[in-house]
């Protein structure tokens, strides 16, 4: 019955403005209010603090940038094999597959629409059609720093606009096409393994979203928004494996998605199996 309420309040909410609230209150630099958010984080959540390069978590000058805290470099080892595909993220997979029809299954008999899902381009979808996907959940207490699974060079980049229901798993179980309702930012690399798709989608209560290469917030409308890079000389964008790539303002969702036949994943990759940022997930199969 819970979670049925659940549900119905994230359609009659007005999610926007939710979250754009939850933003301010993030970004405050009040010091009372911010070291209360910290605080119940900190209690309610199994933050591992010592992991963090700054330690002291009150010495953080907003909510926002303890939540995306920096790790110390030797935390996060990153697997050096030239055919690894690594965990973008710390987090929970939420799936992991094959995109059959141009669908991706979401949970319990639900899919998304790969074509809706990167921004409506079918330049840019039918490079994943039959190919592989990972669902990569973040929860509050995890680190919200994303990491390119493997080097690449960007090509596009896609802001969609959208809802924002939560990505719990509750809400994955019960809302159709969930992931490619919600506001995202879609990130498409050439790879020496074909295209890799990196695509950070937004939630309620997520503030915003961020990546290394565009300083400014996205101007959000109702419009998809698509951005081209250069693949060589100035204003190109050159990641390595395990190079950050951006982070959520609050908790979220990162799917990558990979061409047919491309990569395998590993056995001990299955549903629900938590991950380690840099820890080996895939092979690529040449």
């Amino acid at each position: 019955m819970l979670n049925f309420i659940f549900i119905i309040f994230q359609f009659v909410v007005p999610q926007h403005l939710l979250s754009r609230l939850v933003g301010k209150l993030a970004a405050t630099k009040n010091l009372k209010l911010k070291n209360y958010l910290i605080s119940y984080f900190l209690k309610n959540y199994d933050i591992n603090m010592a992991e963090a390069e700054l330690e002291n978590a009150f010495d953080f000058e907003t909510f926002n940038h303890f939540f995306t805290r920096k790790l110390k470099n030797d935390v996060r080892p990153i697997s050096s094999e030239n055919n690894v595909i690594i965990a973008p993220a710390d987090g929970v997979v939420s799936q992991v597959g094959i995109i059959k029809n141009g669908e991706v299954f979401q949970a319990k008999g639900r899919s998304f629409n790969l074509y809706d899902f990167l921004g409506g381009n079918k330049n840019i979808s039918d490079n994943f059609l039959n190919g592989s996907f990972s669902t990569i959940y973040l929860s509050p207490k995890d680190y919200h720093r994303i990491h390119m699974p493997f080097a690449g060079t960007l090509r596009s980049m896609d802001y969609i606009p959208g809802n924002l229901f939560s990505v719990n798993p509750v809400t994955v179980e019960n809302v159709d096409n969930l992931f490619a309702r919600n506001e995202r930012l879609s990130c498409i690399f050439d790879t020496k393994n074909g295209p890799m798709a990196v695509v950070l989608v937004g939630a309620m209560i997520v503030a915003g979203i961020r990546v290394i290469w565009k300083k400014s917030p996205f101007i959000k409308n109702k419009k998809v928004q698509h951005f081209e890079y250069p693949l060589k000389g100035e204003g190109s964008v050159h990641l390595k494996k395990g190079d950050e790539l951006g982070r959520f303002l609050l908790g979220s969702t990162v799917v990558i998605l990979f061409p047919n036949k491309k990569i395998n994943w590993n056995k001990n990759i299955k549903v629900e199996t938590r991950l380690k940022m840099g820890q080996s997930i895939a092979q690529t199969s040449s």
